[in-house]
């Protein structure tokens, strides 16, 4: 582990004034459904910390993520772009040195001043950017891990390190005298897939949960898996012609296979996002503490969502609501009162993040940037919205097939290119919102399909 100094923060502020530049925090989640926080609906996690930032902040309904994998969305979240156009597409894959000048840190470094720093998972490589940075808390490894142990010898949880982190930076830079941007990008609640229990959360939140039965999803059942995939989905042949199970459906073996095994995986994933906010709460005492919390925008989101069994799969990479959508919200203290608390429905996305920062900041938004500068969404100055997007997962990983398509807010459009089956889905979100119903045999529905078929043609070249 490397520590050294800098903090990467974003911000979203109405009233700036030109002579203060807010504080920026972003705290990123790993694998966060977008039904996981209390907030939004979930009335078993506990997460009273976050809850009251969105409460007193602005609340964003309807956020999605571009591509459902870490790499190349924390590329998407620091760059602005989709994967087509920055191009990391692979765990090996990095921001070389001209690059990483043109994501958000070093952009608010290199033109408003920012410290900057970033704690935790970086997840773009492992060829990292430290030298730019002013604080950098990184594990120089693709995935953390949970169970670590402090310079002393002392059993140290990932969410406790990541703590520590956070107040050594603010300790440090919280009086500079310079605005700060931190970036703070948790594993929790990713499982550790290597380790038969998966999900493993600090000690102290052992018995949290203990006691509640967590409803199965409605599409939990097997059944439901293999009436709704073909087999050539279920079973890839991978390029030695070996026949391999899909990663998906793997990993469900590895979590939720019975219903004993689920709610133990789920007790465990809320206890691992529990933590998550036990940080935040912690983190916004020492703002306070420093004098400091007043002028720090705190911007929270995850890397993309996650199968917690529905559609019989685990993990992410397909584009079904519950593996593309993702908590999102900022927390901006110098808003009006009357703004505070505003739930935002227009469709968001995470490469919607950079460009909003450096909006804040008073940076100019490179023209490489695809996302949208989410501040004219807030002031309510927008002419029109995003009313869809175009979905990509080209990594090339053999047990999960390739998949594009466009989500809309009335229609999820997939397609998989590589498979011969041609499988294809499309389902009408407003009447079908578990995307239970694929209706691309359906005759009422054929326009439909064949309009996003196009768009999906027209979209793939546009993006990159």
């Amino acid at each position: 582990m490397v520590v050294a100094s800098g903090i990467s923060v974003f911000t979203f502020s109405c009233n700036q004034k030109e002579e203060t530049k807010p504080n920026i925090i972003i705290l990123l989640t790993d694998d966060q459904q977008w039904r996981d926080l209390g907030i939004m609906g979930n009335e078993i996690i506990k997460t009273p910390h976050l809850d009251h930032l969105a409460a007193n902040g602005l609340l964003f309904n309807n956020a999605y993520v571009t591509t459902s994998i870490c790499v190349c969305s924390r590329a998407s979240i620091l760059s602005g772009q989709y994967t087509s156009r920055h191009g990391k597409n692979s765990f090996r894959d990095y921001f070389t040195d001209e690059e990483v000048q043109y994501t958000y840190p070093l952009l608010l470094k290199n033109h408003a001043e920012y410290i900057i720093g970033f704690i935790g998972k970086y997840g773009v490589g492992l060829d990292y950017p430290d030298k730019f940075y002013d604080y950098w808390a990184v594990e120089d490894k693709t995935q953390p891990d949970y169970e670590n142990y402090d310079q002393f010898g002392n059993f140290l949880h990932h969410n406790d390190m990541m703590e520590n982190h956070i107040i050594e930076f603010l300790e440090k830079f919280g009086h500079s005298g310079q605005p700060f941007n931190l970036s703070v990008s948790f594993k929790a609640p990713h499982a550790q897939d290597v380790d038969p229990r998966q999900f493993i959360p600090q000690e102290r939140f052992i018995d949290l949960y203990a006691d509640i039965e967590i409803p199965l999803p409605e599409t939990y059942d097997s059944v439901y898996y293999y009436t709704k995939f073909p087999e050539d989905f279920r079973f890839v042949r991978t390029a030695d012609s070996q026949v391999r199970m899909n990663e998906a459906r793997r990993r469900w073996g590895w979590r939720f296979s019975d219903p004993e095994k689920y709610q133990e995986s789920i007790r465990n994933y809320y206890r691992l996002i529990t933590g998550v906010d036990e940080v935040a709460g912690n983190m916004m005492v020492k703002l306070k503490e420093l004098g400091i919390d007043n002028n720090t925008i705190v911007i929270f989101a995850s890397d993309n969502g996650f199968f917690l069994a529905e559609h019989g799969l685990a993990g992410k990479w397909y584009g079904h609501q519950e593996s593309v959508r993702i908590p999102f919200f900022i927390y901006d203290p110098r808003l009006p009162e009357n703004e505070k608390g505003r739930s935002i429905n227009e469709m968001t996305l995470n490469i919607d993040i950079a460009p909003t920062i450096l909006s804040m900041a008073g940076v100019n938004i490179p023209e490489e940037m695809q996302g949208e500068d989410l501040t004219v969404l807030i002031n309510g100055k927008q002419e029109s919205w995003r009313s869809e997007f175009y979905y990509e997962h080209t990594i090339d990983i053999a047990t999960i097939p390739k998949s594009v398509g466009v989500i809309s807010e009335d229609f999820t459009y997939l397609k998989y290119p590589e498979l011969k089956s041609g499988f294809e889905e499309l389902y009408d979100l407003k009447k079908d919102p578990m995307q239970i119903n694929n209706l691309v045999d359906d005759p009422f529905y054929q326009d439909v399909l064949e309009q996003y078929r196009i768009k999906t043609e027209e979209w793939g070249l546009k993006v990159k």
